[in-house]
């Protein structure tokens, strides 16, 4: 709590106001009502403030009802219990692309491709446990924000796998990366995949179904007529949807670059591409 103010003393003086409570957070940060959960804030830009709770009024002493007649009345009025408020503080982190699809799907080894981001790699699901951030640099003048989410599954939008943890970090992003997996391995359909990750976003967030999105199909590096088979099926998928889709292998690099031109050119133009530090 923040501190009491200090009492009046003699020669008509105030008591000192006491210092402001002042918590620090990240950027991103919102801060709403626990009970009820309405909006105070989104301190969504460095150094801006949100005051949360006001101090109370101070006590009045005797000479505040001093009269012409009584220079010196035994009255005083004490000061006001201060409020109480119980805040709930979320961060939303703030990336312009975040990755989205299945666990899995090669998210974390895409990002540690495209920056100097080390998420925890590994062949089992969920192994993203927390976003994980990077910046792609696009040229000597030119970066954008990239993070890794924790996968998806079917249930996220009710809270089922990681859900909330991983929706709430999408909100802030300008663009998409929805990652498919070409391995045959995994036994389920890419384009099927990618229609209930976007049934999961609209589920959770009408704007966030709306957001820009840049297929991305993975693990080009494989081969075999199975694995040439899924390719066709899901470039046959975003033709017929008008989606816009690159192919890549996060493993030996081969389509990052046009990747990152991509990325680039939505970003740039919404305004959104940042000058590099």
């Amino acid at each position: 709590q923040a501190e009491r103010g200090q009492h009046g003393k003699g020669a008509n003086r105030h008591g000192a106001s006491g210092d402001d409570l002042v918590l620090r957070v990240p950027v991103g940060t919102v801060v709403t009502e626990r009970e009820g959960s309405a909006l105070l804030g989104d301190l969504a830009v460095p150094g801006q403030r949100l005051l949360a709770i006001e101090g109370s009024r101070g006590g009045r002493g005797n000479a505040r009802f001093a009269t012409s007649t009584n220079r010196a009345p035994r009255r005083a009025d004490l000061g006001q219990p201060g409020p109480e408020r119980w805040l709930h503080l979320e961060l939303k982190l703030l990336a312009d692309v975040g990755l989205i699809g299945f666990p899995n799907a090669g998210k974390s080894t895409l990002v540690s491709r495209l920056s100097a981001a080390t998420p925890k790699i590994a062949k089992y699901p969920f192994t993203t446990l927390a976003p994980t951030l990077g910046i792609v640099r696009v040229d000597s003048e030119r970066t954008f924000v990239i993070a890794d989410l924790p996968g998806l599954i079917p249930g996220a939008a009710q809270g089922k796998g990681l859900g909330h943890q991983f929706l709430r970090h999408t909100e802030r992003t300008r663009l998409l990366l929805h990652v498919l997996d070409l391995d045959p391995g995994t036994g389920r359909d890419p384009a099927q995949d990618f229609t209930v990750i976007n049934e999961e976003l609209a589920a959770y967030s009408g704007a966030l179904a709306a957001r820009p999105q840049l297929v991305v199909l993975n693990k080009a590096d494989l081969a075999g007529a199975e694995v040439e088979a899924r390719r066709r099926a899901v470039e046959a998928f975003c033709a017929a949807h008008g989606l816009p889709l690159l192919v890549v292998s996060a493993a030996t690099g081969a389509g990052l670059g046009e990747l990152v031109r991509g990325i680039a050119v939505r970003l740039e133009e919404s305004g959104w591409l940042r000058a590099a530090s």
